[in-house]
């Protein structure tokens, strides 16, 4: 039998070297941004909803349109519109759309 813990709007995390506020932290399939700095082995959490400005490269061909699928580029640090075949990990849909000068767009978060 399945029991309830909580909303699920951050999970606990507990890494294994300092994260600071901001960081972008994926684990498996799941990404997840550190609200706080979280301290080597100690508790943080992270958040795993809501709508947050990811990076993403500025420059032609980088605009990314509102609804548009995001995905989490950890090699460039940036949010970007390719899967990759699976290596980069969803993060949610654009809900603002963002320009080849933005250096950030805004994504709704869905895990």
């Amino acid at each position: 039998m399945a029991r309830f813990i909580h909303e699920g709007k951050s999970i606990d995390y507990t890494p294994g070297g300092d994260v600071t506020a901001g960081a972008v932290v994926v684990q498996g399939e799941l990404v997840g941004v550190a609200a706080r700095d979280i301290k080597a082995n100690k508790l943080g959490a992270l958040a795993v909803s809501g709508v947050v400005d990811f990076p993403k490269q500025v420059g032609a061909l980088s605009a990314i349109a509102a609804g548009s699928l995001c995905y989490w580029d950890a090699g460039n640090t940036r949010a970007t519109l390719s899967a990759a075949a699976g290596a980069n990990k969803l993060i949610g849909k654009c809900v603002i759309a963002a320009s080849d000068g933005d250096a950030l767009v805004r994504i709704r978060m869905s895990q």
